[in-house]
């Protein structure tokens, strides 16, 4: 067991400052700098190094409820290879982190640092000491919310992420190429977690990873997946244009949480803000014709319209909890997508299977 106490004795105290005028003070334990960002909230008992890795979070200052957050550290990694075997990124992605407790002790097989530790290497401002319980109390009922942590007298703007292209920031530049397999699979990347490309590699297939607004008419391929990423995905407009073009071409489309909603407005449907989202490794959802239930992990603020579908068109899945949509599916089989995360990491692999029922159809 490691223990930083004698470092974190005199932790700077820093303000949450919330855009009602609800303040919270905290003790730091990460990077020391004042941030803005969209305030949400995550109900995970576990997986905070791939939860902050996952890009869906850029911009947000998340808060963990689970009391208890760092006391395994932080993973190391093997080596500098192109996907990272333990995170769902390259770096933190999200703007800053609440907690109520920080463990300042870890220990774990695997732990090569601290979570505070890490924080400081990203930059990325940190407060323990905060209730997250009353903190997710305002934010169910009044929504999440822009806010700011600020340290001393340095006061910020408030900034909220969801008027801007987020997934810009969170793509990569230039197609990579993984795998060897027979069967093209372009991937979209709207901010893409690591899993999914993991989850594809491991059945077979070639893919290629493709910045969000590539034009796909300028390759071969056999099927198109399109990733998770953060933001409204209204503000995605290019993106849209390369899944219509995929479905015009009768090319089998998945997508995935960003991805879905990016696949019902191609399909000519609307997109909503949900009050405080899904962030969570327990979201029961429900296929629609076997009735058949599923535990997920979900990462998402938006959600698809379900009056809005189109004929030809189908909700395929619905939120037990708050009857949201949670996939939807062209009637012909060949276009589908889900809101929730089937290669969940962390978290439960009950939609694990989806992944291969849409390669079944790419090899029909």
């Amino acid at each position: 067991m490691i223990s930083e106490i004698s470092t974190l004795k005199t932790n700077q105290k820093a303000r949450l400052i919330l855009e009602d005028g609800t303040v919270f003070e905290g003790s730091s334990f990460g990077f020391k700098r004042s941030v803005a960002g969209e305030v949400v909230f995550n109900t995970g008992m576990m997986g905070y190094p791939e939860t902050l890795t996952d890009p869906s979070y850029f911009g947000q200052i998340l808060t963990f409820t689970y009391p208890l957050i760092g006391n395994y550290g932080v993973p190391a990694e093997k080596g500098r290879q192109q996907l990272s075997s333990v995170l769902e990124s390259r770096s933190i992605q999200i703007s800053a982190l609440l907690v109520s407790d920080y463990s300042q002790e870890y220990n774990h097989w695997n732990s090569q640092k601290s979570l505070s530790q890490w924080l400081t290497e990203h930059e990325i401002p940190a407060l323990f000491d905060i209730d997250t319980r009353v903190l997710t109390k305002i934010l169910r009922e009044k929504g999440t919310m822009p806010g700011k942590l600020v340290f001393d007298e340095t006061d910020i703007p408030f900034w909220d992420p969801n008027h801007e292209n987020l997934v810009e920031n969170c793509s990569i530049k230039q197609p990579v190429n993984y795998g060897k397999g027979s069967k093209t699979i372009a991937l979209l990347d709207c901010g893409c977690k690591h899993n999914i490309i993991h989850s594809l590699l491991k059945r077979n297939v070639r893919v290629l990873r493709l910045p969000w607004n590539y034009d796909i008419s300028k390759i071969r391929y056999h099927g198109l997946v399109i990733s998770n990423g953060p933001g409204d995905p209204k503000m995605c407009r290019q993106t849209i244009l390369q899944i219509r073009k995929a479905i015009a071409e009768n090319k089998p489309v998945f997508g995935i949480c960003l991805g879905h909603q990016l696949m019902a407005l191609a399909a000519g449907a609307n997109t909503y803000k949900l009050k405080y989202g899904h962030r969570s490794q327990n979201q029961p959802v429900m296929e629609m014709n076997s009735r058949k239930c599923l535990i997920t992990s979900q990462n998402h603020g938006f959600a698809v319209d379900n009056q809005t579908l189109p004929a030809e068109w189908e909700p395929w899945f619905i939120n037990l909890n708050d009857q949201t949509n949670e996939g939807i599916r062209h009637v012909s089989g060949r276009f589908m997508s889900v809101q929730f995360h089937p290669e969940a990491s962390p978290g439960p692999s009950d939609a694990d299977f989806l992944f291969d029922e849409f390669l079944k159809v790419v090899n029909l």
